[in-house]
């Protein structure tokens, strides 16, 4: 099947709040989002969405549709980050959390690993008095104040070097975020991976809170509160690169055996959680099993945090995920004690 994807960069830029405008055209905007990540692939599209989307953008279905091109996956060794969400190269990630899920400690964290990768990381200061941020800036090559020092910074670094740009979400709301990605655009830098985040936890409450996005962090307040950490929510967490297409089939047959596992696994947990094991059939134990089992294992302890934790950061690589993952869905981990499962590195 022919390779199609959304042209999200041109819809961010011609369509800045996607939001109101998919709902004052009879659009839902949830079906708008999982076009743009991809979880809604192209061919199952209607075309009346298609075209109304082409008519938002003021282009053709030639322009809005991508032929042939594949998306490069930015793999971060964060096992249910290139599992389930995997980071598509310069595209934008959206973080969508409440504070407390430990969404600063994750970027945190994908700032340590990419820098060692050879990215720089530039961090537009949040409105406001955000103290917290601070816990993350240790990280961070550049600190702008503003967003024509932040594409002064971007257009001398990204000219030699791959840039991670972050932004909060009150940058976003007055599209100066999307003024700024034109202008890159324009001067032909493409090599910008941006990160929206959102620190006042507005963003669980819309449909759309960035706008189009490639991926997205859905963090999980139920994780959270259990400290399994990180707290990404690998149900509703996705990004473009898993259409079929851009993605290698082994890596997709086992993601989605693994969020329908999860699923069911999140179903039977809130039966046991009131009635106990024997509150589930029988039949269904050999799938709680399972599902415990896999989530024990996508907690991963992380090098920034190891002061605070105690444990050494693991780094996975994906096909040690992919194989990891493989075994416990065969059942080949139905006998290992959760605690040997969990925040451990690969198996």
């Amino acid at each position: 099947m022919e390779n199609l994807r959304l042209n999200v960069s041109l819809l961010r830029r011609r369509v800045p709040n996607l939001t109101s405008a998919a709902k004052s055209v009879g659009l839902r905007p949830a079906t708008v989002s999982n076009l743009c990540t991809g979880k809604i692939p192209i061919g199952r599209a209607e075309v009346r969405t298609l075209v109304t989307l082409a008519s938002l953008a003021q282009c053709s279905l030639d322009e809005l549709i991508l032929r042939g091109e594949s998306v490069e996956m930015i793999e971060t060794k964060i096992k249910t980050l290139d599992l389930f969400a995997p980071i598509a190269k310069g595209g934008t990630v959206g973080l969508v959390a409440r504070p407390g899920m430990g969404q600063l400690v994750v970027l945190g964290e994908l700032y340590y690993r990419l820098k060692k990768e050879g990215y720089s990381i530039i961090l537009l200061q949040p409105e406001g008095n955000h103290p917290e941020i601070n816990d993350i800036t240790e990280h961070v090559d550049v600190v702008v104040d503003s967003i024509e020092k932040a594409y002064e910074q971007t257009l001398a670094l990204g000219k030699n070097t791959d840039v991670i740009f972050t932004a909060d979400r009150s940058h976003v709301l007055t599209g100066e975020i999307f003024q700024l990605q034109d202008k890159l655009h324009d001067a032909d830098i493409q090599s910008v991976t941006t990160f929206l985040l959102d620190l006042k936890g507005a963003a669980v409450d819309e449909d759309l809170p960035y706008g189009p996005l490639e991926t997205v962090f859905q963090f999980d307040m139920d994780l959270a509160a259990r400290h399994k950490f990180p707290a990404v929510n690998p149900i509703y967490s996705t990004s473009s690169v898993l259409e079929g297409a851009h993605l290698d089939q082994n890596h997709l047959f086992i993601q989605q055996r693994a969020q329908k596992l999860l699923r069911r696994y999140r179903e039977l947990r809130s039966l046991v959680t009131v009635r106990g094991l024997d509150g589930i059939p029988s039949a269904e134990l050999e799938t709680y099993n399972r599902g415990e089992r896999l989530e024990a294992y996508l907690t991963q302890p992380f090098y920034v945090a190891e002061e605070y934790t105690g444990l050494k950061g693991e780094s996975v690589d994906l096909k040690d995920t992919l194989n990891d993952v493989r075994k416990i869905l065969d059942g080949g981990t139905d006998a290992e004690e959760l605690k040997f499962l969990t925040f451990i590195g690969k198996l």
